[in-house]
């Protein structure tokens, strides 16, 4: 929670003025049984059997109920502003840390994103937050008032008579330990409550995102019984601590009930024996009554603020992950372009996605001069995408370096300098909802239609576009309003507007037809850019200046397309796949 806290700092005035504004309203509210007590014992008088009260003061009567209705207009206003301030800290605060929170998941490299999990991410950012902004709520208005009510009556009641101090103290001790006692045990599970929910969210994502494969292979019925067994076992944590926290409120109203019966047997006693006076005893009613209401409103803040604990440390959990990725300190000033010819160079580079596995990529070594196009080709499973995910720098190396321009991309610095230079297109064409012209212009903002459309021509995406209407044409949430070839084309125009040094093309044009895919690297040649090109075509890769062929993550042969044809196994075999040969292998 320490992390949490720092975020009340621009708020800390507001944080002091809205319990200060409810002790205000609760000052008020503890007169009141002394007025009720006055208009008893004073403006009523003496109760005179079959008559009433004939000396009852009807002045001091409406007097007092001016009193009282202007204490509720002033208490009115005091909550009020007590609930502004309050609901601006909350508010504030939440959006604070949940704009740090994004900042932190963009910040967080491929390998942190895998192993936290997308429902467990959007889990932190909406219902826990959500839960942590309720609690501050809640907190600030009622942190303050309910304890000073409650041992404000208390002391009002030693102020009647001290008498009645074991009485209020009792009950209150008791109640305390009830309520503690329920927090205590509330909050572990609350946080166990949150971790099934995680569970509902990754199916109900999966399902919603998987929607067309799901019915493709007739699983809705095994889908439906994998989230009944989440959500029941959602619903069975919910319950059980839901029952635990019901318990708290029946409770309470059990106790102080007795408490009141207590008060009240012995209150007559000391109106019988001429100690106590009818209002008084009616003020220590209402003295009790409001504990009771206190104290109810306390069992519930605590329950509130159990799961807002529970929840800002699931937050903070995430807040205070250190991006995995390596960043060592850069000692050399010279200018990255001048260092080298070389634009990228893997030097017996060795990579892992996690500790304790095996290698994805084992002595990986081979250097890319600028302007050249390097294709990169084997088996699924090969080590293809992991390899050129090293170049961004979106996993670290286990042993090796990566350069690009003479300098190791994990030096400090780099990471921009990577993300200005180099152009990415992921095996998964991703689209965002908005305009073709908003998802281009991510390659570059201030890219004229000039430019957008020049890389659609490149990308072969030109003439589909101009078909659906232009750069201003609509795109649906995830592209589905594109075909799975328009959505990799666009793709690959969003990298090349920025004109990138370095293209990296991660099997993006696998559904495309052979004269688009031709006619796409063709203009891709057109470029003065290094060209990184991943496939498991050979027609894709064949033109390249050097290709590199992944078995099990291994490199086993780097060439030509004309001499792996003679040198390379597997090159061969994956060539003659893909071609009808007849007799000798040609290019």
């Amino acid at each position: 929670m320490k992390k949490i806290l720092t975020y009340f700092k621009p708020y800390k005035g507001r944080s002091l003025l809205g319990p200060l504004f409810k002790l205000l309203e609760a000052t008020f509210e503890l007169l009141v049984p002394f007025i009720v007590a006055l208009i008893v014992d004073k403006g009523l008088g003496v109760f005179v059997e079959g008559v009433g009260y004939p000396n009852a003061d009807k002045g001091f009567i409406a007097w007092m109920c001016v009193v009282l209705a202007l204490f509720g207009l002033v208490g009115l206003a005091f909550s009020v502003t007590a609930q502004y301030f309050s609901a601006r800290v909350a508010t504030g605060v939440s959006a604070s840390v949940r704009s740090d929170l994004f900042k932190k998941l963009q910040s967080l490299s491929y390998k942190d994103i895998d192993r936290m999990g997308e429902a467990t991410m959007l889990t932190r950012m909406t219902s826990d937050i959500d839960k942590m902004q309720t609690g501050i709520n809640l907190f600030l208005r009622l942190l303050l008032r309910s304890p000073f009510i409650v041992f404000g009556a208390l002391v009002c009641a030693c102020i009647i008579d001290p008498h009645f101090f074991g009485i209020f103290f009792a009950a209150i001790v008791v109640l305390a330990i009830v309520v503690y006692a329920v927090m205590f045990a509330c909050m572990p599970l609350y946080k166990k409550s949150q971790a099934k929910l995680d569970e509902v969210l990754l199916s109900t994502r999966e399902n919603l995102t998987g929607a067309r494969v799901l019915r493709a292979f007739c699983k809705e019925d095994d889908e439906r019984a994998l989230f009944d067994t989440r959500n029941e076992a959602l619903t069975k944590e919910k319950k059980f601590v839901g029952g635990i926290a019901a318990i708290t409120n029946p409770m309470t109203f059990v106790l102080v009930n007795l408490a009141i019966i207590w008060l009240l047997y012995t209150g007559a006693l000391r109106v019988e024996s001429g100690i106590l006076t009818q209002g008084q005893v009616i003020a220590l009613y209402n003295l009790m009554g409001q504990i009771l209401i206190e104290l109810i409103k306390l069992a519930n803040l605590i329950v509130t603020v159990a799961k807002a604990v529970a929840s800002a440390d699931r937050v903070e959990s995430v807040l205070k992950i250190q991006p995995s990725l390596e960043i060592i300190k850069n000692s050399d000033e010279a200018p990255m372009s001048a260092l080298t010819d070389e634009i990228l160079s893997f030097e017996h580079v060795y990579a892992r996605y996690n500790e304790g596995a095996d290698d994805a990529l084992e002595d990986i070594h081979f250097t890319l001069k600028k302007g050249e196009t390097l294709g990169v080709i084997g088996g699924t499973g090969s080590g293809k995408t992991t390899l050129v995910n090293l170049i961004p720098h979106f996993y670290d190396v286990r042993e090796g370096c990566v350069r690009v321009c003479g300098r190791d991309v994990r030096e400090a610095g780099m990471q921009e300098f990577l993300r200005r230079r180099i152009g990415v297109v992921p095996q998964k064409a991703q689209l965002f909802q908005g305009t073709v012209r908003e998802n281009l212009l991510w390659g570059k903002d201030d890219a004229s239609d000039e430019e957008l459309y020049r890389a659609l021509e490149i990308a072969q995406a030109a003439d589909f576009i101009r078909e659906k209407g232009g750069l201003d044409v609509p795109v649906a949430q995830g592209g589905k309003n594109f075909s799975g070839g328009q959505k990799q084309r666009l793709t690959i125009a969003r990298a090349l507007v920025c004109n990138p040094e370095i293209l990296i093309l991660d099997d993006s044009s696998s559904a495309l037809d052979y004269a688009t895919d031709a006619a796409l690297r063709k203009g891709i040649r057109s470029l003065d850019t290094t060209v990184v090109i991943v496939s498991q075509r050979a027609s894709s890769v064949k033109d390249a200046d050097k290709i590199i062929v992944l078995d099990d993550g291994k490199a086993v042969d780097i060439g030509t397309h004309e001499e792996l044809l003679k040198t390379s196994d597997v090159y061969r075999e994956i060539y003659r796949s893909q071609y009808e040969l007849d007799g000798e292998v040609s290019a």
